[in-house]
């Protein structure tokens, strides 16, 4: 069974704002997004809305104890079910399945500093580090990292109940949320399920494990493909889920199909010069993809492989606009994925275009690519 599986609900939440409406007038300004450069200098955050959080999370107790990635996740999946035309369906919600992609959450700032500033002159690192890990770190506070936690945030306020699973692993997670959830529904396993994840880019913790990667951008923001060497992404806060339904469940209950996707092509190289052209080149006819509209791609800004996938996408759509997610939002590694599937939705409900790809090139590993088309 290949069942056809469509779009039905949109949530969306990042620098540009919230709501369809707002990511495409920012999509279509070409104007830089909204930067904050003073916080974490010298790295630059694309930082999340000002958000009415009771319009999707009525309790305040709720509201208190999530940290700021699942509030901005648990308010864009309500965003969605608003928009599926579900919110108050409590029996709807009981049956839908739910896929998120999220990383862990915040961290003890003050332990990890001092951890951080120990090591520089101890003799035996590997000992001291084991050591004040042992010692220093609260065992509560591994439980309020689960990054599960958005899926049991979703389920207690919005009232989905039904399975969920969780996956980890930044750009690639994006990706298999995206591609689990669609095979799910196009074979017959279930009729509706509801897919995103949320990220957080204003935490020094995470801006410290990227910089010593060095895969953070330190020269303020440029547009994602005029970074030039050595690169980089800006980190974004932001939000995107989806509802997922099979064609005929959607017409059956009434609702309007935005755009359908087709099954996500996913692939993991060892990343070495020519792979990840390579791998696009692969993967466009695995993801259906003819001749696209716009491209929406979730290429990070490191130089090598961000170059690589511009010039292979110029081949491979050379009559597509060619937009780079960073460009609107920052980059928000396990949601790309699903924000450029959102977002490629939208260009087709607005009847502006009749096929969109979307891609999530990892910046460490892991490709993606996906197709939405006209109904």
């Amino acid at each position: 069974m290949n069942r056809p599986v469509v779009v039905t609900g949109l949530g969306l939440v990042s620098c540009a704002g919230e709501g369809v409406e707002a990511h495409l007038a920012a999509l279509d300004s070409g104007a830089p997004p909204r930067t904050d450069s003073e916080s974490f200098a010298p790295y630059a955050v694309h930082p999340a809305p000002t958000i009415a959080w009771d319009g999707q999370i009525p309790k305040r107790s709720d509201q208190r104890q999530m940290e700021a990635w699942q509030r901005l996740g648990v308010y864009a999946a309500g965003l969605a079910l608003d928009s599926a035309g579900v919110k108050d369906d409590a029996a709807f919600k009981q049956a839908l399945h739910l896929v998120v992609a999220a990383g862990g959450g915040e961290r003890d700032y003050a332990a990890d500093g001092a951890i951080l500033t120990g090591l520089r002159d101890a003799p035996d690192p590997g000992a001291y580090l084991n050591e004040r890990l042992q010692n220093d770190l609260r065992p509560t506070l591994f439980l309020a990292q689960l990054s599960n936690l958005l899926a049991g945030n979703i389920a207690i306020v919005h009232g989905v109940t039904a399975a969920s699973r969780t996956f980890m692993g930044e750009e690639a997670a994006g990706v298999d949320a995206l591609r689990i959830a669609q095979a799910r529904v196009a074979s017959g396993q279930i009729d509706a399920i509801l897919v995103g994840g949320s990220y957080s880019a204003e935490r020094p913790d995470v801006l410290v494990i990227h910089a010593m990667g060095g895969f953070v951008a330190r020269d303020g923001y440029r547009p994602v493909f005029a970074r030039g060497e050595p690169g980089g992404f800006i980190l974004g806060s932001c939000a995107a889920f989806l509802m997922l339904e099979s064609e005929a469940h959607a017409a059956a209950r009434g609702a309007r199909a935005l755009a359908r996707l087709d099954p996500v092509a996913s692939d993991r190289t060892r990343r070495r010069p020519g792979s990840v052209a390579a791998s696009l080149d692969a993967l466009w006819p695995q993801a259906g993809l003819d001749s696209p509209d716009h491209v929406l791609s979730g290429a990070t800004g490191l130089a090598s492989i961000t170059t690589e996938e511009r010039d292979a996408l110029g081949r491979l759509a050379p009559t597509a606009r060619l937009h780079a997610l960073g460009d609107v939002l920052g980059h928000g590694l396990e949601v790309a994925a699903p924000f450029g599937a959102a977002l490629g939705a939208a260009l087709v409900a607005a009847g502006r275009a009749r096929e969109v790809a979307v891609t999530a090139v990892g910046h460490r590993r892991g490709e993606g690519l996906l197709r939405l088309g006209a109904i």
